[in-house]
């Protein structure tokens, strides 16, 4: 990495680490909420949802936390989620989804208590991949709950593949803790163990800028990206997310 590319990463980062921010991205949802439990399924289920274009992943996430009567906790414990009828979520995620990844979360806070707590237990602070470990501790559970059914709808299946892009922007939310944008309401897992969640656009922006060179946008490129970028913030790599959204911003609106 070049030293005229570190500088734009760390400026664009705290150019886009910025409370604007919150107002069009999906993050806004965990954010509405005051209660741990709350924020955690608030996370889990707006960061599932967060593919295509930005407004209309915040429409459909008002849509879903509406059939919750904005109370996400209580429709988990309640069991809301066995009336849902059929219907459409966002784009391929269904009602039937969010029926499985309830039924799911279901068990994970009747037994935990947190979500926080659950990762604690399955100890995936310890672990170099937290993301990954905890994302296949819950599929578990999303299956016990279902009678043995499996959903990739909720979270992918093919996790020594998988970016796990989604889920990790719901542990950014959930981990980081500078105040700005993230919440940090979780100790489990500590910043500095975070990955840059993955996808199209953030991929091509860093081959761009030289700082990943795996063509592939699957683990393997989420942590080669995040080691590259690792030695600017030790103690916080998953903050260059915001810099690499900005700089692929950008790009797209010069062209």
């Amino acid at each position: 990495m070049t030293d005229d590319t570190a500088q734009l990463l760390i400026a664009q980062a705290t150019r886009f680490n910025h409370p604007d921010f919150i107002a069009h991205d999906p993050v806004q949802f965990p954010r509405m909420f005051t209660d741990k439990r709350d924020i955690e399924i608030a996370a889990l289920l707006a960061s599932t949802i967060a593919w295509g274009n930005r407004t209309m992943i915040c429409r459909s996430a008002g849509k879903m936390f509406g059939l919750m009567d904005w109370q996400p906790y209580n429709y988990v414990m309640d069991e809301g989620y066995e009336e849902l009828p059929d219907g459409n979520i966002h784009r391929t995620f269904f009602n039937r989804n969010l029926r499985h990844y309830l039924r799911g979360l279901h068990y994970i806070y009747s037994k935990y208590g947190t979500l926080e707590d659950f990762a604690a237990s399955h100890r995936v602070g310890e672990s170099r991949f937290p993301a990954w470990d905890l994302a296949r501790a819950i599929n578990v559970a999303l299956s016990i709950a279902n009678d043995g059914a499996s959903d990739c709808r909720c979270l992918p299946l093919d996790l020594d593949k998988s970016a796990l892009k989604r889920f990790n922007m719901a542990l950014r939310w959930l981990v980081r803790d500078d105040g700005i944008v993230d919440m940090g309401v979780w100790k489990a897992i500590k910043p500095s163990q975070l990955y840059i969640p993955l996808d199209v656009h953030v991929g091509n922006t860093s081959r761009a800028l030289g700082i990943l060179n795996r063509r592939s946008n699957d683990r393997r490129a989420v942590v080669e990206l995040t080691d590259t970028l690792r030695p600017l913030r030790p103690d916080d790599p998953a903050i260059f997310d915001f810099a690499l959204f900005g700089i692929g911003i950008t790009a797209e609106k010069a062209l």
